[in-house]
């Protein structure tokens, strides 16, 4: 750019210096005046030239300290992609709900695997208006016979693998909704850091063009016309902020922060186009470590277990009886003891009493609960079925949305951001040497900037395929620790 600046300025002098005019109209006065007003307006075209050209990360950190990106972003001690999916897992209120019911499904199965209590009965016959009575002691011990307990067990513990699966599936898509977020608030950071960067540039165009009127070599038409270009800026710059500001609060809420805390950012997009395994490794991968097909597949054993659980519970079960009672009896009359002794008659008698109950299942073989967890079992194997279909289409359908977006962040970067910033740069010198318009210009920087901010949009797009490949494929990546 430099090098093109030179040779113009060399045309120009030489053009000059070959008029005929030139030394009768104060020639040495107007080319002091043409080579200042070229160099401040070669400083600020370079300055411009090099903030947009370089990649996300030196744009951001090249950002005036009094700029309001300083309240969205730090490139020392922000908060990086990692460290906002760490905070989530931590701070997330669904899944500290999450982690409540996996305490709860291991009590139950705790519950599930002791034995059931023996069962005392206390009885107390007293005859009214005498000396009769009865008393009983009973106890009654369940067996569970036919495999009830560990059926029972089983239950539980399939029932806390599922809930295991769920959480770290939850985690999961939680992580990656975190991180297409932040890429999403990054993005807008940096469309915020070009407005600024744009306003600013602007902004000194219009005072060279304002200094320009005072001299009266320009018409104040086009003071007027760049004024209106730089407050349309300032108006995109307002809404851009406008956008950080909700892109930041959403991120706040996803990962469980409060407004009180400060937030504020630290990343880039340049190595958003990485190589990466191909679609059937990742598939493969996918397919053997989803959480969501784990607990697919925790089900399905779920729904087996309550299968087992019904069947056990239709067979015969028994449980073990024991009775003693003591029986005071007597009679009114009277009668001879063993000494010839005239007493009441009145006895006392034990009795022991030991016995099994069954339950037979004669009517009742619980069938109902059997058709019933046989019909769970089959949704259980439909709903895993699909699930890996699933599985291979998001796999599949993520790599195409990466491919996509790839390929059009790479055109942009390679052919259009490179050939627009040098396209502005051009009509920018060729406005200043009066062979274009001030309109001419001003739709040029239109176009620049619809250009840049379709290129800052294809990196976010490409780094949030980048996220759903981890994400469909279950990435170890989504998750550091």
């Amino acid at each position: 750019m430099t090098k093109t600046w030179q040779k113009l300025l060399l045309i120009i002098v030489a053009t000059v210096l070959g008029d005929r005019n030139f030394k009768k109209n104060g020639g040495s006065a107007m080319l002091k005046k043409l080579l200042v007003t070229i160099m401040l307006a070669l400083q600020a075209t370079i300055a411009n030239s090099t903030a947009l050209g370089q990649g996300t990360s030196a744009m951001l950190a090249q950002q005036n300290p009094q700029s309001s990106l300083s309240r969205y972003f730090e490139p020392k001690a922000g908060l990086s992609a990692d460290e906002a999916v760490a905070y989530a897992l931590s701070h997330n209120g669904e899944l500290a709900a999450f982690r409540s019911e996996i305490e709860a499904a291991r009590g139950l199965v705790k519950q599930a695997s002791l034995r059931p209590n023996l069962q005392l009965d206390i009885e107390r016959k007293q005859q009214i208006n005498g000396s009769d009575n009865d008393t009983m002691v009973s106890a009654m011990l369940p067996l569970e016979l036919g495999g009830r307990r560990s059926a029972r067990v089983l239950v539980a513990q399939r029932e806390l693998e599922m809930k295991v699966q769920l959480l770290a599936d939850r985690e999961r898509l939680l992580a990656a909704e975190v991180r297409a977020k932040f890429g999403e608030a990054l993005g807008e950071v940096l469309k915020l850091g070009f407005t600024e960067d744009l306003l600013s540039t602007t902004d000194q165009g219009y005072k060279l063009v304002a200094a320009r009127v005072i001299e009266g070599r320009t018409a104040p038409l086009e003071q007027n016309m760049v004024l209106v270009e730089v407050n349309r800026i300032r108006s995109m710059r307002e809404s851009s902020e406008g956008k950080v500001e909700v892109a930041m609060l959403e991120l706040r809420n996803l990962i469980g922060m409060s407004l009180e805390k400060p937030l504020r950012l630290r990343g880039d997009l340049d190595k958003v186009i990485e190589p990466l395994t191909s679609v059937a490794v990742s598939t493969e991968v996918a397919l053997r470590d989803r959480p969501d097909l784990q607990a697919a597949r925790a089900l399905e054993t779920l729904a087996e277990a309550r299968l087992a659980q019904a069947r056990s519970e239709g067979r015969i079960d028994a449980s073990l009886t024991g009775k003693y009672e003591l029986m005071n009896f007597g009679f009114p009359q009277r009668g001879f003891n063993s000494t010839g002794q005239l007493v009441p008659i009145q006895g006392s008698f034990h009795s022991v009493v030991v016995g099994v109950t069954l339950d037979l299942p004669v009517r009742n073989r619980n069938q109902g609960a059997i058709g019933a967890a046989i019909a769970e079992r089959a949704a259980a194997t439909q709903r895993r079925e699909f699930a890996e279909l699933t599985v291979r289409r998001e796999v599949a359908s993520a790599f195409a949305r990466y491919q996509s977006a790839a390929r059009a962040a790479e055109i942009y970067r390679v052919g259009v951001q490179g050939q627009a910033n040098a396209n502005l740069d051009v009509v920018r010198q060729t406005y200043e040497l009066g062979s274009k318009t001030l309109l001419d210009f001003i739709a040029e920087q239109r176009r620049f900037i619809e250009v840049q901010t379709g290129y800052i949009e294809a990196l976010v797009n490409t780094y949030q395929a980048r996220v759903e490949i981890e994400r469909a494929a279950a990435s170890p990546k989504l998750i550091k620790k």
